[in-house]
């Protein structure tokens, strides 16, 4: 089975990007997947010793709804934390990245417009986003698809569905 991540910052386009996808590929051969859709609670995990288990428990759970069918999966999960501290469930065989991010002022402009429940309510929350994506950003050749979102959104989807469909 293949992982498709779908990653970037909060506020990159990576669930409304999941949400188009899951309308248009094959629901035989793919199965199109948020974090916040396999059940599991990040407040659960945060500030505990086992935080950076999130993640491979949402891949297991991932795999388990996914009946054999490659996982379009979007996800924050990032590059490097995924090959140096996490598990790849065994069925995986193997895992593309696609970064979705955009300018700063837009993903800060995104955050912001969110409800003051998601917590992006200052500054402060929002650095830390605007830095995670300042990151892909300056890595993006060492990705195997990296989509800016600031002017394209809906190129994205047609771009990710070509990527998928030829693998």
């Amino acid at each position: 089975m293949k992982l498709f991540v779908i990653t970037g910052t909060c506020g990159s386009g990576k669930s409304t990007a999941v949400r188009k996808l899951e309308k248009i590929l094959d629901p035989e051969r793919f199965i199109c997947l948020d974090t916040d859709g396999v059940g599991l609670n990040w407040a659960d995990y945060a500030g505990t010793d086992h935080e950076y288990k999130y993640s491979d428990d949402c891949l297991k759970e991932a795999v388990r709804l996914s009946d054999g069918k490659d996982i379009v999966f979007a996800s924050c999960l990032n590059p490097e934390d995924y090959i140096g501290k996490h598990t790849a469930p065994p069925e995986i065989d193997s895992t593309y990245f696609i970064v979705l991010s955009a300018e700063d002022d837009l993903i800060e402009q995104r955050l912001k417009a969110r409800p003051a429940v998601r917590g992006f309510t200052s500054d402060d929350a929002i650095r830390p986003h605007i830095e995670y994506n300042r990151w892909f950003r300056n890595n993006k050749g060492k990705f195997n698809l990296f989509i800016d979102t600031t002017e394209t959104p809906v190129e994205v989807v047609e771009r990710i569905v070509s990527f998928l469909t030829i693998l």
